[in-house]
């Protein structure tokens, strides 16, 4: 069975007009973030032509992996369930937050709490941890989002995820499913060093080193990355995409396709980048990366390489 996955993180969607009304809003450390935005991510991809790429590649699930906002405001929330809304059902598409979406503390209700159908577990709540099964996939979602000071886009899952976070993979492994983990902030230490780092990386690698997953997706460095990190049985792939939307510095906008099947006693993913080619121009694919997968929890061909 052929499960189909897409994955885009760092949209980072455009400042709704009269979001940043009263302008009150804009103090401390989201206005620096709005100076950012104005400075690097005005001119983006219209979310129009993302959607389109999106779509004609008929995936089975599409994995937001956060940072859909800039600011942190009620009205860019708004803004963003109503992409989630474009790009499919709640059943049909997760997310999880980032951390310019928790720029600054939001109430639940005005700030992501407006995600909740896209982000529920099977039990119908959203507590981080949450596991979602979707054909022969787990998708475990956890929260790296915290406010940080000026300066600083560290994450930090917590203890009561890392606590809650073995059941989930444990279970999906018994079940065997593909456990796919799906978080912000990748597990290891990556451009930007500890600044803009999971401030506890290290026990979430502890907790998959034991436990297992067949895969971690994050966002957040607006680059291409593939790595790894100790699983039970090898190296668990870890692997990042661009901002969506936007070019930087780090390239151009882009988002993955990756084609899951069992082979053998493990899995075989076909991990496709689709990159914008040219300043307002379509996206187009890059040479695919092939991963075979060992059912324990480990790669066995190609190796990435580690992360740090």
């Amino acid at each position: 069975m052929l499960f189909t996955l897409a994955h885009l993180s760092d949209l980072h969607l455009p400042v709704p007009s009269g979001a940043i009304r009263p302008l009150g809003q804009l103090a401390g450390k989201r206005l620096l973030a709005y100076l950012a935005w104005r400075r690097k991510r005005r001119r983006a991809v219209p979310a129009a032509t993302l959607l389109a790429d999106v779509a004609a590649a008929a995936a089975d699930h599409v994995a937001v992996t956060g940072d859909l906002t800039n600011l942190a405001l009620p009205g860019e929330f708004a803004a963003a369930r109503d992409l989630l809304a474009a790009l499919g059902p709640p059943e049909g598409v997760t997310v999880v937050p980032g951390n310019h979406d928790a720029t600054a503390p939001v109430p639940w209700a005005s700030g992501i709490g407006q995600w909740a159908p896209w982000m529920a577990g099977e039990a119908g709540d959203v507590p981080f941890p949450f596991l979602r099964r979707r054909g022969p996939v787990a998708l475990i979602g956890l929260s790296s989002a915290v406010p940080t000071l000026p300066g600083s886009a560290a994450g930090r899952l917590g203890p009561a995820q890392l606590a809650a976070l073995p059941a989930l993979l444990d279970t999906a492994r018994e079940e065997g499913l593909f456990r796919i983990v799906l978080i912000h902030h990748p597990p290891g230490i990556g451009p930007g060093g500890r600044r803009k780092a999971l401030s506890d990386g290290p026990a979430l690698r502890g907790v998959l080193a034991r436990h297992g997953a067949e895969l971690v997706l994050h966002g957040h460095h607006h680059r291409p990355m593939r790595g790894a990190i100790p699983g039970p049985a090898g190296p668990i792939p870890v692997l990042g995409v661009p901002q969506a939307l936007a070019a930087g510095r780090a390239g151009p906008p882009g988002w993955q396709v990756l084609r899951i099947r069992r082979e053998g006693d493990g899995w075989r993913v076909e991990v496709e980048l689709r990159v914008q080619a040219a300043a307002g121009g379509p996206f187009r694919a890059a040479p695919p990366d092939l991963l075979r997968i060992s059912s324990a929890g480990g790669s066995s061909s190609p190796t990435p390489r580690p992360a740090r």
